[in-house]
C-alpha cells in the first residue's frame, strides 16, 4: 500500500455572515468584547444543521476530486456540538447523502480539534481514500456564539477533505499530533458529574469553566503547558517534513480571535498575520473543528498557495491536544483561482 496521502478535494459550506455592527446592535454582543476578538463578521446559519452544511460541503469535494463512492473506503465525520437529533449517527447522514456506499462511517469528537483528528485516524485506517467532513450550529439558548468562550466567535458551517492514496492536488508531508490530558479539567471547572435533565438547558460558559480551574492550577503552570503542547506540535510538523518556518508560505490557523492568535501564534512563533487566515477567518468565526479544512481550501480557492508551496495547517482542542500538519502543493486544481488574492 503507498504509505502516501494526498490531498484530492476540498470545500466549505458557510451561511451568510453577520456583521459585527448588527451583532452588537442585537446584544449579541458589547464594544469592548467584539474589540477583543478583532472580528468583522461572524457566518450564522438559519435551518440548516451541522450535517446538512458538512454534507453539502462533502458534494463539493468530492466533485472536485473527481471521486466516486469506490474511491472512499472510510468516512470521518468530526464536530464540536449538538448535531440535530439524540442517539443519532451524523457520519452516516453524511454517507448516505453525499457518499453513497457503505464503507465505515465513524463520529470523531475531539473537539475543536476534530478535522485533524480525523486526518489522522484517515491516515492510519483508508487504504483508498477518505472523506472528512465537520459541522456545526451554534444555537442558544444552549450555547451563545459571543459569550460561552470570550475571546472566540463561534460560527456556522461545513467543510470537507477527500484524501486520497493514489494522487491529488497537494500531498501530506507531516501530521503530529500532542496530547496533554492533565489539562482536560479546563473545560470542565470542577463541575460535579450529573445526568441530563429535559426541563433544564443551561448556557455553556467555557470562561467559568477556566476561570476555576485556573484558580486550582495557577495561571502561569496552565499557560506554561498550553504553550507547551502548541510548540511540540509545530515544531514536531516542521521537524518531520524537513521544514522551517521560514520555508512555510501559508499559515491555516485556528480562528480563535485575534488575542488569542496574537499569543499563540504571531507572538510566540513572529509569524506575521498577513501570512495566515487570519485576514479571512475574522469574517467568518471558529468553525469547531472545520478551521484548517477551511483555511487551506481558502488558501488554495484563492490562489494563494501555489505549487511547490507548504501550508502549516494548524489546530487545538480542550482536553487538550494539538495537531499540525505541513502540506505541499503539488498542482494548481482547476477550481483554484490563477489570481493571488
Amino acid at each position: 500500500m503507498n504509505e502516501d496521502l494526498y490531498l484530492a478535494g476540498c470545500a466549505t459550506w458557510l451561511p451568510p455572515a453577520v456583521p459585527v455592527e448588527e451583532e452588537l446592535a442585537s446584544g449579541a454582543c458589547d464594544v469592548a468584547l467584539a474589540a477583543s476578538t478583532g472580528m468583522r463578521a461572524v457566518a450564522t446559519a438559519g435551518k440548516e444543521t451541522g450535517p446538512e452544511m458538512a454534507a453539502r460541503a462533502a458534494r463539493t469535494a468530492l466533485g472536485r476530486a473527481g471521486a466516486g463512492p469506490e474511491d472512499i473506503d472510510l468516512v470521518l465525520h468530526a464536530s464540536l456540538y449538538f448535531q440535530g437529533h439524540h442517539l443519532w449517527a451524523p457520519a452516516s447522514y453524511v454517507q448516505r447523502v453525499a457518499v453513497g456506499n457503505a464503507c465505515p462511517a465513524m463520529e470523531v469528537r475531539q473537539v475543536s480539534n476534530g478535522g485533524m483528528a480525523a486526518l489522522e485516524l484517515a491516515r492510519r485506517g483508508t487504504r483508498t481514500g477518505a472523506l472528512i467532513t465537520t459541522g456545526d450550529r451554534m444555537t442558544p439558548p444552549g450555547f451563545e456564539r459571543w459569550r460561552s468562550d470570550p475571546g472566540t466567535v463561534y460560527a456556522d458551517g461545513g467543510t470537507a477533505l477527500v484524501v486520497s492514496r493514489s494522487a491529488g492536488f497537494a500531498r501530506l508531508r507531516s501530521l503530529v499530533t500532542v496530547s496533554d490530558p492533565e489539562l482536560e479539567g479546563m473545560h470542565r471547572g470542577g463541575d460535579p458529574y450529573g445526568d441530563p435533565s429535559p426541563d433544564e438547558q443551561p448556557t455553556v460558559d467555557l470562561g467559568l469553566h477556566k476561570r476555576a480551574y485556573v484558580r486550582e492550577t495557577g495561571t502561569a503552570a496552565t499557560a506554561a503547558r498550553v504553550g507547551a503542547g502548541q510548540e511540540a506540535a509545530l515544531r514536531g510538523a516542521l521537524d518531520e517534513a524537513g521544514a522551517g518556518l521560514d520555508d512555510i508560505d501559508c499559515f491555516a490557523l485556528p480562528h480563535l480571535g485575534l488575542r488569542r492568535l496574537k499569543a499563540a501564534f504571531f507572538t510566540a512563533f513572529g509569524i506575521a498575520p498577513e501570512r495566515t487566515t487570519w485576514p479571512w477567518s475574522r469574517d467568518v468565526g471558529h468553525l469547531g473543528a472545520g478551521d484548517p479544512i477551511a483555511g487551506l481550501d481558502h488558501l488554495v480557492s484563492a490562489g494563494a498557495l501555489r505549487p511547490g508551496g507548504l501550508c502549516l495547517l494548524a489546530s487545538v482542542g480542550a482536553g487538550f491536544s494539538w495537531s499540525c500538519a505541513v502540506v505541499e502543493m503539488l498542482d494548481r486544481p482547476a477550481w483554484a483561482s490563477d489570481e493571488r488574492t
